[in-house]
């Protein structure tokens, strides 16, 4: 009887050991899958962010390459370019 006793004990503890044990891991592994999930929500916004930029990027290149007014006015605005018979006054702000 004594030794059956001192035998379930052994068992019980070997069980709650694992079982802790196993706990621990399983919380170690969900608290990495929950920062890689937040890292990859970060990753996609960034993505998106940078798709829309691109996107934005195209259409001016599609306006530089095919609309000869806007392209006139990026010369005048950035260039500071002026058609004959033109002045262009420049005020500090």
């Amino acid at each position: 009887m004594y030794l059956r006793r001192i035998i379930v004990t052994f068992y019980l503890l070997l069980f709650l050991s694992v079982g802790a044990g196993s706990t621990v891991f399983f919380w170690q592994t969900r608290q990495e899958y929950n920062q890689l999930k937040s890292i990859e929500a970060a990753t996609q916004r960034r993505l998106n962010e940078a798709q829309d930029r691109l996107s934005e990027q195209e259409r001016t290149l599609q306006r530089l390459r095919n609309d000869p007014a806007y392209v006139e006015m990026i010369i005048r605005r950035r260039l500071g370019f002026a058609k004959p018979d033109e002045f262009i006054f420049r005020f500090e702000q």
